[in-house]
C-alpha cells in the first residue's frame, strides 16, 4: 500500500489526527559584541524579551561578565547591563521571575589563578525593570554550582553540584530550597552516579517536581527524574543520548520538550520530544562547534529559543522561532 493511499485512510478514520511537522520559522542573530558570547537563558515579563549570557574572551577565561538586553519585539536589541565582578568569572546565567515580580538572574562564580580553578560559588542579582541591577552576591555553599533556579508558589528550588570538580572521580547534586532567593537550604541528594552535574527543575500542575540532568561519565546519557513533595525520594531513569547545556520546557498540554548540545562529528543546537524515559531530538538549528545553553519560552503558539553558536566563526547569540 503506497504511503498516500494510508495517509488518505488514516485522516478518514474518526478522531485520527495526524500531527504538523515543526517548523523553523526564524533564526536571527542577535548578538556579537563580546569576543565569546555564550550560554544563554530567555524569559518574556512586561511584555519584554530580556536574554541573558556570559561575554569573554573564550570559552574558559577567568575574566567573564554577564550581558542582559532586552527587545520588545525579537528583533531590535539593546544593552541593559553587563555585570562584572574583579577577580571572578561569572558564567551560565539563568534568569526568571521572583513571586514578587522582579527579575531574578543566577550565574556561577568562579577564582583561577592562572588557568588552575581555586574556588567557586554561586552568585545572585535582582531587577525591579529590568534596567538597575543589584550587585551580584554570593549564595549557596563554596564549591557548589547552582545551575538554574525555578520557583514554584513562594519557594525558589535549583539543584547545586559540588566542585571544584576537575579531579573528583564523582560528583553529588543537592537540592536546593530558598524564600528569597538569597538564602538556600539544602535538601536531599539526588540518587545520579556518572558525575552529574547541569540541572534543569520543571514542576507539574500537582507540584511533582521533574529533573534533567547531564552526566559526564560512564554512558553520558541524561536522566530524567521526578519526585513528589517534600522531594526526598527520586525514580531516575537513563535517557537514550548525552545533552550538554540541558533545557526542557512544560506546554499547556503537559508534553515536554527538551532541548541543549547534541554531540556528534560536529555538534549541533538541537530540541525534541521528551518523555520520563526517552529523548527524541528531530529539530536541528543552526549551529556547530561551540553551541548549545538554550533558553525556551512558550509565546503566541510557538516556542522561543535562545542559543548560541560558533558556526559563523565568531561564538554568537541566536533567536529562532519554532512553531510545532
Amino acid at each position: 500500500m503506497g504511503i498516500l493511499v494510508l495517509l488518505v485512510l488514516l485522516l478518514s478514520l474518526p478522531g485520527v489526527v495526524v500531527a504538523e511537522a515543526p517548523v523553523v520559522v526564524s533564526v536571527e542573530k542577535i548578538w556579537e559584541q563580546g569576543d565569546h558570547n555564550a550560554f544563554t537563558d530567555l524569559i518574556r515579563h512586561n511584555d519584554t524579551w530580556y536574554c541573558v549570557f556570559r561575554e569573554a574572551a573564550g570559552h574558559v577565561k577567568g575574566d567573564g561578565g554577564i550581558r542582559i538586553i532586552a527587545s520588545s519585539d525579537g528583533k531590535s536589541w539593546s544593552s541593559r547591563a553587563l555585570l562584572l565582578e574583579k577577580g571572578v568569572d561569572l558564567r551560565d546565567p539563568k534568569i526568571c521571575l521572583t513571586p514578587d515580580k522582579r527579575l531574578m538572574v543566577t550565574m556561577g562564580g568562579s577564582v583561577y589563578q592562572g588557568s588552575t580553578l581555586t574556588g567557586r560559588r554561586p552568585r545572585v542579582t535582582f531587577s525591579t525593570a529590568g534596567r538597575i541591577w543589584s550587585p551580584p552576591v554570593p549564595v549557596c555553599r563554596e564549591g557548589d554550582w547552582l545551575w538554574r533556579t525555578t520557583w514554584y508558589g513562594d519557594t525558589a528550588y535549583g539543584v547545586t553540584y559540588s566542585g571544584p570538580v576537575a579531579d573528583s572521580t564523582e560528583w553529588t547534586l543537592t537540592l536546593m530550597q530558598s524564600s528569597d532567593g538569597v538564602v538556600w537550604i539544602p535538601g536531599a541528594d539526588l540518587p545520579v552516579t556518572g558525575k552529574p552535574n547541569e540541572t534543569t527543575l520543571r514542576f507539574q500542575s500537582d507540584g511533582t517536581l521533574l529533573a534533567l540532568v547531564r552526566r559526564e561519565g560512564n554512558s553520558r546519557n541524561a536522566f530524567f527524574g521526578r519526585s513528589t513533595p517534600p522531594y526526598k525520594e527520586w525514580i531516575f531513569e537513563e535517557l537514550d543520548g548525552a545533552i550538554g547545556g540541558p533545557n526542557f520546557i512544560l506546554f499547556p498540554d503537559n508534553r515536554m520538550w527538551a532541548a541543549g548540545r547534541r554531540y556528534g562529528k560536529t555538534n549541533k543546537m538541537a530540541l525534541g520530544p521528551l518523555t520520563a524515559d526517552t529523548y527524541k531530538p528531530i529539530v536541528e538549528l543552526p549551529s556547530g562547534g561551540d553551541t548549545s545553553y538554550p533558553g525556551l519560552v512558550w509565546h503566541e503558539d510557538m516556542l522561543w529559543v535562545s542559543y548560541y553558536s560558533s558556526h559563523e566563526g565568531k561564538t554568537c547569540i541566536y533567536l529562532a522561532k519554532i512553531r510545532l
